[in-house]
């Protein structure tokens, strides 16, 4: 008999046990008191960060005024030291004023999250002990009115602007066969993440999807190009958590915690590689490669091609993202297959297929913006390596998965030409093998 046969089952954690509540929820009738409710919250949070907005900008525009006045009298009534002195008050009084708002919306999220989970909590119990199915409709009732009015009222100025998008199904593999869905969209990769407070029909559907699939095996990744600083800072980093602020996150830690414990995992894990290559030292110290000296002088910092994933309930159409480092290197136009940045893809798609991402979507040129050196041949050349590495990668995910059907989004930039954009739609299909349609007529 073994000693495990007297060991107690292990009890689940309450996170897992609100999981499997909500999930058994948004797959009731309850799933749209569920998104009414979230609806409402997000509602609410947008006008809050409207209000603080709003009251930065005015701030910065009486000191703008004031520092004017002051600079008007520079040399004659007062000097450079007075100067200093007035923009280090203002400094500080805007740092007083953005640190209160970001207080205030901590506290709001906080109260948020722990009022829907109870709610949540209740109504499941509520339902289980009542079998009046009069009465449970009536309860899903409660919530959603006033917010239809608000919907309907905005949504022909809110409409969104449509995408443009091309759908391909591909079969890849000689002998085992996998079908695949892949699309080429054209759109700012935010978009995937931002939730509307007038939101269209389709975006409502989309919301809909993203609940239902959050405690799956079909989740939907994003790929973030990001640079070797695990922070939100600066760039698209800064813009992407300002977007996961504008909705409590009801099921994981907010994007900054989830940041504090990557930071940890990465000097951890430096300090385990790098007791690792102790032997490797003196090699490394006569004739080691910068990369390596690099790691040692900032172990916080993460290295081209490596990534490291943030997980949300909040954003529209994504459950996972990976943020994936590049550096200025994917600007030129002479990366290869064996660049980092290509080789952080194959590894973000080996952990799709071994944690159930059955939808991820890519930066075909492995840039969010378009600028100057971006030709007509370099967008051409570059769409041409990644799609045809991208198909390589798909290949081996045979024998990484079994040959489970997924869908692949290749996104470029919003700024692209139409031209353009179908040029490269043109090329996905002399790339990958795209099914064809098959046309049945009937013998009379």
């Amino acid at each position: 008999m073994s000693t495990l046969e007297h060991a107690r089952p292990e009890e689940p954690s309450w996170d897992e046990d609100f999981a499997d509540v909500y999930h058994e929820l948004i797959h009731s009738p309850a799933s749209e008191t569920l998104l009414n409710l979230e609806h409402n919250y997000f509602v609410s949070i947008s006008e809050l960060i409207s209000e603080r907005d709003m009251e930065i900008k005015k701030l910065q525009e009486r000191q703008a005024a004031e520092m004017d006045k002051v600079m008007h009298e520079l040399g004659n009534t007062l000097s450079d030291h007075d100067v200093n002195a007035v923009a280090s008050h203002h400094f500080d009084a805007q740092q007083v004023l953005e640190n209160k708002w970001t207080s205030e919306l901590m506290q709001v999220t906080c109260i948020q999250k722990k009022e829907y989970q109870d709610w949540v909590v209740k109504l499941h119990q509520d339902l289980q002990k009542s079998n009046n199915s009069s009465k449970i409709n009536e309860e899903i009732k409660v919530q959603p009115s006033q917010l239809s009015e608000e919907a309907d009222s905005g949504a022909r100025m809110f409409e969104e602007q449509p995408q443009l998008e091309e759908s391909f199904t591909i079969h890849l593999g000689a002998q085992l066969k996998t079908m695949h869905n892949l699309r080429l969209v054209r759109a700012d990769v935010l978009d995937f993440c931002k939730h509307r407070r007038h939101g269209s029909s389709g975006a409502k559907l989309r919301r809909l999807q993203t609940a239902l699939s959050l405690y799956s095996s079909s989740l939907c990744g994003l790929v973030l190009l990001v640079d070797n600083r695990v922070n939100s800072y600066s760039g698209i980093k800064r813009d992407f958590a300002t977007v996961a602020k504008e909705c409590t996150d009801f099921h994981f830690s907010c994007l900054e915690k989830q940041l504090e414990e990557v930071q940890q995992v990465l000097l951890y894990a430096r300090v385990q590689r790098s007791s690792k290559q102790k032997e490797q030292f003196e090699i490394q110290k006569n004739g080691g490669d910068d990369k390596s000296k690099s790691v040692e002088r900032n172990p916080s910092n993460i290295l081209p091609g490596e990534f490291y994933v943030s997980r949300h309930s909040n954003l529209s159409e994504v459950h996972v993202v990976f943020h994936l480092c590049v550096d200025d290197n994917v600007r030129s136009g002479n990366i290869t297959a064996r660049d980092p940045a290509i080789m952080g893809l194959r590894n973000i798609l080996k952990v799709c297929c071994t944690h159930d991402v059955t939808t991820v979507t890519v930066p075909l040129l492995l840039v969010h913006d378009m600028s100057e050196e971006m030709t007509i041949p370099w967008c051409l050349k570059r769409a041409e390596l990644v799609f045809k590495c991208v198909k390589g990668f798909m290949m081996e995910m045979v024998s990484w998965d079994g040959g489970i059907s997924r869908t692949v989004q290749f996104l470029v930039p919003k700024s692209i030409s139409e031209e353009m954009f179908y040029q490269l739609s043109n090329m996905l299909p002399q790339i990958f093998r795209v099914s064809s349609t098959l046309t049945l007529t009937s013998k009379h």
